[in-house]
């Protein structure tokens, strides 16, 4: 059995950026739009006025302050409020392959790496363009990596989840390197039209080498132990699926986009976070407090305040526990990997540090990590 090591990260941030302000005054620009289409009904009392938003609003709830996209002009028009992209022919790189590739060859170029030095692609995120051909496959092919790749969706664990599988192929010696990429393109799956989320998630995409501690370059990070769990809630949830036009539904409907009971998710998700993390510890005799770094989930700022909280027994401090969901905003499962990505470099020989994703699912993996 092989040492493993997480020896580089890398990341692919979108080109355009949309700023609380901008949200703000397309979304209450829509809201009145359709209060005045329907203020006879809103008259009667048979349908509800939508709110006006705020970025004091936002902000509140859950601590973001802007979010990169691949494409702005569609989200902040009111007459469309989704992304607009170009159809790509099939002879095209996908636009998820694209920054996976990106990405990929960032954490490569970090490392000192090639694609000769790698044996695997996993790409896992939490929502996938296509169903087949994988795009995994495409993104090792763009990228010359012999032997194998597959996609794989855990919602925002999927890196997590993935990591952990990229481990065990090279610990077992099925794999000398595997690189795990996250193309998290949220925006097309958000519901901008709906007050209580229409400001959480961002684009981004972000990659992670893992290989062997034995090849790794100096300062990398070993992978002490990995540790998955599920149980199954329905309060985050998209229904969109290749079998939606079979039931005749219109992809305008509610439940074809994200969609959660969010003070429920708080209420669960928050205990199960911390416990999963401490239990995952106490695994390899270390306690929360012998922590140097947790990079959390970054879906909401309270969340992670919480488990800070839960975990220490007081309140984490950003060097505890660094956030990035102010400039990022939710990105799915490269959340915690863009707060690895940009805090781990002041880590010492011997620290321990804990990346842990949880979301739909339910679901939480977390990744052990020590500085060589």
């Amino acid at each position: 059995m092989h040492r493993v090591a997480i020896s580089s990260t890398g990341i692919f941030i979108p080109p355009e950026v949309i700023s609380n302000e901008e949200l703000v005054a397309s979304f209450n620009c829509f809201a009145d739009q359709e209060n005045a289409l329907h203020a006879a009904e809103i008259e009667a009392g048979t349908r509800a006025a939508i709110p006006q938003s705020s970025v004091e609003f936002i902000e509140k709830a859950s601590g973001i302050k802007q979010r990169y996209v691949m494409e702005k002009s569609g989200v902040l028009d009111p007459q469309r409020m989704r992304p607009k992209f170009r159809a790509r022919p099939d002879s095209e790189i996908s636009m998820m392959a694209e920054i996976g590739v990106a990405a990929a060859r960032d954490a490569l170029a970090r490392a000192g790496k090639t694609a000769q030095d790698v044996d695997g692609v996993l790409c896992a995120a939490a929502n996938m363009q296509r169903a087949y051909p994988a795009m995994a496959v495409e993104i090792q092919t763009a990228l010359g990596i012999k032997g194998f790749g597959f996609d794989m969706n855990v919602a925002c664990s999927s890196a997590t989840f993935a990591i952990e599988m990229a481990v065990n192929a090279v610990k077992c010696g099925s794999a000398r390197a595997v690189l795990v990429v996250d193309p998290e393109i949220t925006s097309p799956h958000l519901a901008w039209k709906d007050r209580d989320c229409h400001f959480i998630f961002g684009d981004v995409c972000t990659a992670i080498l893992v290989e062997r501690l034995e090849n790794a370059p100096a300062g990398a990070v070993e992978v002490l132990g990995t540790k998955l769990q599920t149980t199954f809630s329905n309060n985050i949830r998209n229904n969109a699926g290749f079998m939606s036009r079979s039931e005749d539904r219109n992809p305008d409907d509610r439940d074809q986009l994200f969609y959660q009971e969010g003070r429920k998710v708080f209420k669960e998700v928050c205990p199960m976070a911390a416990e999963h993390m401490s239990s995952h510890l106490a695994q390899h005799g270390l306690v929360p407090a012998g922590v140097r770094r947790f990079w959390l989930h970054q879906a909401n700022l309270a969340m992670n305040q919480l488990i800070g909280r839960k975990l220490l027994g007081r309140d984490a401090t950003a060097d505890d526990a660094p956030v990035i969901l102010n400039e990022f905003a939710n990105t799915a499962s490269a959340g915690s990997i863009i707060a690895f990505h940009r805090h781990h470099d002041d880590f010492t020989s011997g620290q321990v540090g804990v990346i842990c994703s949880f979301g739909a699912g339910y679901s939480i993996g977390s990744v052990i990590v020590r500085r060589t």
